[in-house]
């Protein structure tokens, strides 16, 4: 993706696949250009994604991301910000 986006990790499949999550995100950040984010919203079940999902891509992509967790949304889930640098 050539531009920011936002990939919805957070409904119908995902709330009950953490691995699903895992899968779909690491996707999503390799399909994110240089230069660009995605913003990846994690279903609540699972809790925060920094917990989890942010040392696992940290350790995959040593010094080619910058991350950031933003918030807990309205709807429950939870919004992680991944720069690909």
């Amino acid at each position: 993706m050539n531009k920011d986006w936002t990939k919805d990790l957070e409904h119908d499949e995902y709330e009950q696949d953490i691995d699903l999550i895992i899968k779909d995100a690491l996707t999503a950040v390799e399909e994110t250009a240089a230069g660009c984010y995605v913003n990846l919203v994690t279903a609540s079940a699972f809790g925060r994604p920094e917990d989890y999902l942010q040392p696992l891509l940290e350790g995959l992509f040593p010094n080619k991301l910058r991350v950031k967790f933003i918030d807990q949304c309205g709807c429950g889930g939870y919004v992680l910000r991944v720069w690909k640098l």
